[in-house]
């Protein structure tokens, strides 16, 4: 970090259970019309379109039930899904449904919300078609799972998570904790993982795993249209049989820029590849930044006890909590506490401001974390460096819901073996 600091604490934050969390992929853009009876589920299904999952699709709500959508689209073509709320008993909402199908176009999806916990009307309704019944009262993640797991490709396989690291100021140290951090993921967890790293003029993934490769993120980038699982192969950097690296550039020959679009296009290509996707992000604040913390499954961000830390942090932690309502609140790392002779924000004070407790504090330790740096190794590599280790692995474990499932490998080298010097071919 600069990357110092540590022995570490962790600690479980008092808000993890706060905000249910839905496992569902983003929605791709597809058109969702919903018909609705209540207030209350009109409200839920206005609140479920304005969630981060549903940003891509285009949806509207209206007052009316089936009925509505009958005469609707007697006159209008269907969308690719529309949502219709019932009170109606059984057999009135089988005659109804089977009269929407009359004026619906093929290929379209209907999910019925009704009031009825009736497990016979479930199985009817699916078998005439019925994409999904789900009963009232609804939540917001129910819509959203619900939508979510008909638009599920099985072919695609998996939907990885995606993991947002991101520091409160330059130099607060994000990149080594997420570095570590998805180390910890693949090598004593055992999740494939892919470090994606989003500084393309000064990231340090290369340096940190010791590795120089030709290709990387701003290939990609550079031709997002062309990306496929077989040109990805070519442009991840294996580190370990777990670990790959999406690198940044190393060099300043060009100006480098992002467009959403085509970040986003790369990011839904390795959630079909890997379990855990790690976006290291830098320090700035732009319409993509934005766009991807808003995105991104799990945000983690780290900052050292000072006021600028504090002032940025709080600042993230109000827009990500004002616009992603419906998951939990970012992660909070503290990092490069105890520096000797810096005047520092207590925790105590740090976390009140933020309303949040860090889930990891570390403790200032340059002599450690230069080490590292420098040999291109990480802390759980180094023989004094268990300790620290365990925070990370901790905030693994955390973040993936999972166990430790092996034992740290032997390090993959002793010392600095990059030749940062070497001319470029």
């Amino acid at each position: 970090m600069t990357d110092s600091a540590m022995a570490y604490e962790f600690e479980q934050a008092d808000d993890t259970a706060q905000v249910p969390t839905s496992s569902a992929r983003l929605v791709p853009r597809i058109a969702i019309q919903a018909f609705c009876v209540s207030q209350a589920v009109h409200d839920t299904m206005q609140n479920a379109a304005a969630d981060r999952r549903l940003s891509r699709a285009h949806v509207a709500v209206q007052s009316g039930g089936i009925q509505a959508a009958i005469s609707y689209y007697s006159n209008a073509p269907t969308p690719n899904l529309v949502i219709v709320e019932s009170d109606a008993d059984a057999q009135q909402l089988l005659d109804e449904i089977g009269t929407l199908a009359g004026v619906c176009d093929e290929g379209t999806n209907v999910i019925v919300i009704g009031h009825k916990n009736d497990v016979v009307l479930y199985r009817e309704l699916v078998r005439r078609g019925v994409s999904d019944y789900v009963i009232a009262p609804v939540s917001i993640l129910q819509i959203i799972d619900s939508v979510a797991s008909i638009y599920d490709d099985p072919e695609r396989g998996l939907s990885g998570n995606a993991i947002a690291f991101v520091g409160a100021k330059g130099g607060a140290g994000s990149s080594t904790v997420a570095h570590n951090v998805s180390w910890a993921i693949a090598e004593l967890i055992g999740e494939d993982v892919v470090i994606t790293d989003l500084d393309l003029a000064f990231g340090t993934v290369g340096l940190d795993f010791n590795q120089d490769p030709p290709q990387g993120i701003a290939d990609a980038l550079n031709s997002p249209d062309r990306l496929d699982e077989v040109l990805l192969d070519r442009l991840l950097s294996k580190c370990t049989d777990k670990l790959n690296l999406f690198a940044a550039p190393s060099t300043l020959d060009r100006e480098y820029d992002i467009e959403h679009e085509a970040l986003q296009s790369i990011v839904d290509i390795l959630r079909s590849t890997a379990p855990i996707i790690s976006l290291d992000l830098p320090h700035m604040w732009t319409g993509w930044m934005r766009r991807t913390l808003l995105d991104a499954d799990q945000v983690v961000i780290t900052a050292t006890p000072d006021l600028a830390n504090l002032r940025n942090a709080k600042n993230l932690f109000d827009v990500l909590r004002a616009q992603r309502p419906n998951d939990r609140p970012p992660y909070l790392v503290l990092n490069q506490m105890g520096m000797p002779k810096r005047p520092e924000i207590s925790l105590r004070d740090f976390s009140e401001a933020l309303s949040a407790e860090p889930v990891l504090t570390i403790q200032f330790d340059p002599q450690l974390f230069g080490t590292a740096a420098n040999n291109g190794q990480m802390i759980a590599e180094l023989p004094n460096g268990a300790k620290v280790a365990g925070g990370f692995t901790d905030l693994a474990k955390l973040l993936t819901g999972r166990r430790v499932a092996m034992k740290p490998r032997k390090p993959r080298f002793a010392g600095l073996k990059l030749d940062l010097f070497r001319k470029k071919g």
